[in-house]
């Protein structure tokens, strides 16, 4: 029974990413951190799936996590597939609600807290710069949640420089909501 929970508990989470992100980012060109901001850089620029991109750059995260953090590999591979191909399926959403970029940006980063965090209830993820920041953090002995937002300010910095000011300052407010809506959410979790 644990698996088929689980298992639904995956597929709840990626439905409100690719909500939070065909809904409320793309419209606005808003940016998440990690991997997913690395792939709404490159739909925003050439139009690419962003959920095939997401695949595509965790790969080699996924290679890392399979020889050094096997368990890593086995709870996050299901998140991040299911989340990618959702993502592109729901794509046809973007443009569907309209409202004033503050408050789409607050939305998409409130939508993608809330599925980040029902998969970390749940020992699971989508992967992504998570494993970097981890590796990174036992060799350096940096605090893993300190790289975490060096990465994501990378990635929102880069996209803001290549695409806008509006887009950097917007994600900025997305990329808060995302870690205060995942911190409400995975509150006092323990062992499931």
């Amino acid at each position: 029974m644990h698996y088929w929970k689980k298992g639904l508990v995956i597929l709840v989470g990626s439905i409100f990413i690719a909500l939070g992100i065909n809904l409320f980012l793309i419209p606005y060109q808003v940016l998440d951190g990690g991997i997913i901001g690395i792939a709404l850089i490159l739909n925003y620029l050439w139009a690419l799936k962003p959920g095939l991109m997401i695949i595509f750059f965790s790969i080699p995260v996924f290679m890392i996590a399979w020889f050094t953090y096997r368990e890593y590999f086995y709870n996050s591979l299901h998140g991040m597939i299911i989340s990618s191909f959702l993502i592109d399926l729901l794509q046809p959403l973007v443009g569907f609600i309209h409202i004033e970029a503050i408050y789409s940006s607050i939305l998409g980063g409130s939508f993608v807290g809330v599925g980040i965090g029902l998969m970390l209830r749940f020992k699971t993820s989508t992967g992504g710069t998570d494993l970097v920041a981890q590796l990174l953090s036992d060799k350096t002995g940096i605090n893993v949640g300190i790289l975490i937002f060096i990465i994501d300010s990378i990635v929102v910095l880069s996209g803001g420089l290549l695409l806008s000011t509006d887009t950097l300052l917007l994600s900025i407010i997305t990329i808060f909501f995302v870690g205060v809506t995942t911190s409400l959410i995975t509150k006092n979790v323990r062992a499931i």
